[in-house]
């Protein structure tokens, strides 16, 4: 039996813990650093994330133009994601929809657990998970293994926030920070703290 692969939570944050993907100012280093997350994992999105992520489809086909107010190097990231192996948590879209772009439909229900369960169970690459609501019910049931944090150098004074209305406490250990002295963005690493 090969063991569990590791299931990890990659988030860009304000320094109050907003996570909307609209406050976030993206240079190009933390932005090829969520490419390298993106490439070097299989993907474990909720819907919202998902049809965010659907943006970058047209744009990693052969000859795609850059998009009028983005920058070229931003490109790279629509040819990391749609090689990627992903996988779609939904409550509403029927078993048996057709997705396409190497996507696989996972229930989102009371089935969520034990199916990504499952999926850990499966050999491959290790997963990434990002957005709110998912990575919620995630570390609810206590499934996330590693925890990255981009904190933007920026106070938002709204949400949506992340993790917020956990029930109980989930410890972490900080295993790594990489900074990008560019933007003032810290990566930060954690795992849950065991013992």
């Amino acid at each position: 039996m090969h063991p569990t692969r590791p299931l990890h939570y990659q988030i860009n944050i304000t320094l109050d813990g907003c996570g909307s993907h609209e406050v976030g100012v993206p240079d190009m280093a933390t932005h090829r650093f969520a490419a390298e997350a993106v490439a070097s994992h299989d993907l474990l999105f909720g819907r919202t994330t998902y049809e965010l992520m659907e943006f970058w489809r047209p744009l990693a086909k052969p000859g795609a133009a850059v998009p009028e107010g983005m920058e070229p190097w931003m490109m790279d990231f629509a040819r990391d994601i749609d090689p990627a192996k992903k996988y779609l948590v939904s409550r509403t879209l029927k078993p048996g929809t057709e997705l396409g772009w190497n996507t696989t439909l996972l229930p989102g229900d009371d089935a969520l657990e034990q199916s990504v369960r499952a999926l850990k169970a499966q050999p491959g690459k290790p997963l990434l998970t990002g957005g709110i609501t998912l990575a919620f019910d995630l570390a609810k049931l206590g499934l996330i293994d590693e925890y990255v944090f981009l904190v933007q150098p920026r106070i938002a004074g709204r949400g949506p926030y992340v993790f917020a209305g956990l029930a109980n406490v989930v410890d972490l250990k900080l295993i790594d920070v990489k900074t990008f002295p560019a933007s003032d963005c810290v990566a930060l690493r954690y795992r849950p703290a065991t013992g």
